[in-house]
């Protein structure tokens, strides 16, 4: 059962929409992680390392990793170690300081993640197949509210 499965026709129709937002991430997500093992034999958190790095192509410390996954630095460091075992990344001195060390994407790397990245982004869109353009730029612009709600709240909350 999934967790828009839960609600019924008495709960709020916000709590609904929440729960029907949920769900759907949670397949496309099982989606991604299924074709990723199966057409690249690895797993979404290393694609998220490696997209991170295809992003700084001088490379980022490991707490930078670390911090921009929102992981701790045991993950991040497991999965380095993975992908330099695989020729994928390498790791390079960080001038200065003796204990750390800046990850980057091997050229071998950065072509993987190259064609990791187009069938992502196909998977993606076949996601969003059942909407038209018109649907999608509509979605993408209330749930823009919906992020701006949120962030005026956080704000808010903070003063």
């Amino acid at each position: 059962m999934d967790l828009e499965a839960r609600a019924h026709s008495e709960h709020p129709d916000e709590l609904r929409l929440w729960l029907r937002l949920l769900t759907c991430t949670q397949l496309i997500e099982k989606q991604v992680r299924n074709e990723l093992r199966e057409q690249f034999a690895t797993t979404l958190p290393r694609f998220d390392l490696m997209s991170q790095l295809e992003r700084a192509p001088e490379g980022l410390k490991m707490n930078e990793l670390s911090r921009r996954m929102m992981v701790t630095g045991g993950n991040v460091t497991g999965i380095t170690d993975q992908l330099v075992t695989e020729g994928l990344v390498e790791r390079l001195d960080v001038a200065g300081d003796r204990r750390a060390w800046r990850v980057r994407l091997t050229a071998r790397g950065r072509k993987l993640f190259n064609d990791m990245a187009q069938q992502h982004e196909a998977w993606i869109c076949d996601a969003f197949a059942a909407l038209s353009p018109k649907e999608i730029t509509q979605l993408h612009k209330l749930l823009g509210k919906v992020k701006q709600h949120s962030h005026n709240q956080m704000a808010e909350a903070l003063t």
